[in-house]
């Protein structure tokens, strides 16, 4: 049985899941991000007292299949940025077709009308939060970061990111450095 959970998009995420499975002794296959494949099916009070267990963490159950959709696609975007080299060569419609086996205007379509927001848009916030990720925990160069998430040129990544976070990326090196900057998500 596999389970979807919204929210469910990092490393720390897949932790909390875990604990709330070990603590209610649900025996499980694997927690990947946004899912975990049980090996039973659970009845309607361990479902209960899972989703409780879940909301402590901000996270969720999900039933509805465009929601399930939509998470699988902000799942499969953070598994881009994290992915191989040829993986973000591709073109998002590209890559996300051949990983959710869907026409890419209809996951386009589907994501707008769940989130009030385009595909697109949600991809280059996310790929801005990336680079800033790159910037403080890898260290890596402005033209090392361009090259690795597949940005055609510095300057093309250094305009996103000002039009998206509102600062240059030397700008916000700097904040962050000097520990004046308080990391919220762009969007």
């Amino acid at each position: 049985m596999t389970i979807f959970i919204k929210n469910m998009v990092c490393l720390r995420c897949k932790m909390a899941v875990q604990s709330v499975l070990d603590k209610l002794a649900i025996e499980y296959h694997t927690i990947e991000l946004g899912s975990v494949k049980l090996k039973q099916t659970l009845s309607s009070d361990q479902l209960t007292k899972f989703n409780s267990g879940l909301q402590h963490y901000q996270l969720e159950l999900m039933e509805d299949k465009k929601k399930i959709l939509v998470e699988r696609i902000k799942v499969s975007l953070v598994e881009l940025f994290n992915s191989s080299d040829y993986e973000m060569r591709l073109k998002l419609s590209e890559y996300l077709s051949k990983r959710l086996n869907y026409d890419y205007t209809y996951l386009s379509n589907i994501f707008s009308e769940m989130e009030g927001s385009t595909l697109e848009r949600y991809y280059i916030v996310r790929r801005i939060e990336r680079v800033k990720e790159l910037i403080v925990y890898d260290g890596l160069s402005i033209t090392e970061i361009a090259y690795q998430l597949n940005y055609s040129n510095v300057s093309h990544l250094c305009v996103q990111f000002k039009k998206v976070s509102g600062q240059t990326p030397s700008t916000f090196k700097k904040l962050w450095e000097n520990g004046e900057f308080v990391w919220r998500t762009c969007e």
